[in-house]
């Protein structure tokens, strides 16, 4: 609904679809969306990202990021207790402001895995400081843990969507968004 509102076409690819089921639709961008369980078993999905980095800008959430961290290299693991509630203040590094977050997870990426793989930390949450956004500027590509979609704040987290839509325009897609 969110990139409707903002003007875009969007297809749904099962998440065994390879990088030739995904070019044959032309895509301007691909969206890495939330999901249940532990990231390391998306390996199709690991590979696809893998795959579409540089070729194609790419925005994930919850599952989404843990699948774009592994495939630029970090390490994901099982939270002790995971992040519940549509209440988690979390600080975006980039801009100095801290957002009213909704967060249904078990899975985080390790911090300490991010040194060597492109991907530079965006955002953190405030409680408990676990890594909850990165971005590679070079490749077009942000990841956020929590549910932008789900506005808890109540629309503090719409300017991701915003973001990635800006993305695919630098990039020269998404020409009627």
């Amino acid at each position: 609904v969110v990139f409707n509102k903002f003007g875009c076409n969007v297809v749904v690819v099962p998440y065994t679809s390879t990088y030739e089921d995904v070019m044959k639709h032309q895509p301007d961008g691909l969206f890495i969306s939330n999901g249940p369980g532990d990231p390391e078993d998306a390996k199709p999905v690991i590979e696809l990202v893998k795959q579409c980095k540089g070729k194609l800008p790419i925005f994930g959430i919850c599952l989404g990021h843990q699948i774009i961290g592994l495939a630029y290299g970090a390490k994901t693991y099982k939270m002790k207790f995971g992040h519940r509630g549509a209440n988690h203040p979390v600080k975006n590094l980039i801009t100095g402001k801290v957002e009213i977050t909704s967060q249904n997870h078990s899975f985080a990426i390790d911090k300490k895995s991010l040194e060597g793989t492109g991907l530079e930390l965006t955002h953190v949450n405030v409680i408990d400081g676990e890594l909850e956004g990165v971005r590679d500027v070079k490749n077009h590509v942000i990841s956020i843990q929590y549910h932008p979609e789900s506005a808890a704040g109540p629309e503090d987290s719409e300017y991701l969507f915003k973001q990635f839509i800006d993305l695919l325009h630098d990039f020269g897609g998404n020409k009627n968004a």
